[in-house]
């Protein structure tokens, strides 16, 4: 369990109801959501797909600030459900100590996507977020070094932006 796959399978994940094309999608729902969910690393039954599912969508409303009901913590109580029953045992050899995650069948992915929220949170705060163009339901994590990257790609999103934004301001009037 490495911190650098787990951010990817974190943003995988937070990144998996693209809209395309106008239209929204969703990779945890539908066909070929099983196999997309094996080939992160789960066993891509219907119960992963949603535990999973069920975690990204709390996790949007967390980065977005978007909860509904702040005071109940009614979305990090969800969290620490998903995270009942897990366990990181250590594992000591010559090379030093390493962390085996220990967690019920199908659990795992959706652990480890907690894990790695969290992580971000501690070690990159304020650069888990959505990216700034509204009409993308894209997140990104900002590893630059002044934390000012705005867009999940500068070529997709943070390029039209910028021609919109120019577009605008030669309008006249």
């Amino acid at each position: 369990m490495g911190v650098v796959e787990d951010e990817e399978l974190l943003l995988a994940v937070l990144n998996s109801a693209p809209v395309l094309d106008g239209r929204p999608t969703d990779r945890l729902g539908g066909a070929g959501a099983a196999e997309w969910v094996r080939e992160l690393g789960g066993d891509g039954t219907a119960e992963e797909c949603e535990r999973l599912r069920r975690v990204r969508d709390t996790l949007h409303r967390l980065v977005r600030g978007t909860s509904p009901d702040t005071n109940t913590n009614t979305d990090t109580d969800a969290l620490a459900a998903v995270l009942d029953g897990a366990r990181l045992r250590p594992e000591v050899s010559a090379a030093g100590v390493s962390w085996r995650l220990e967690t019920a069948p199908g659990d795992e992915l959706a652990v480890r996507v907690v894990f790695a929220w969290s992580r971000v949170l501690a070690e990159l705060p304020g650069r888990l977020r959505p990216c700034a163009n509204d009409a993308c339901r894209l997140f990104l994590i900002d590893h630059s070094r002044p934390g000012t990257a705005r867009w999940c790609s500068m070529a997709a999103c943070g390029n039209r932006m910028k021609a919109r934004t120019h577009a605008r301001k030669r309008q006249p009037g």
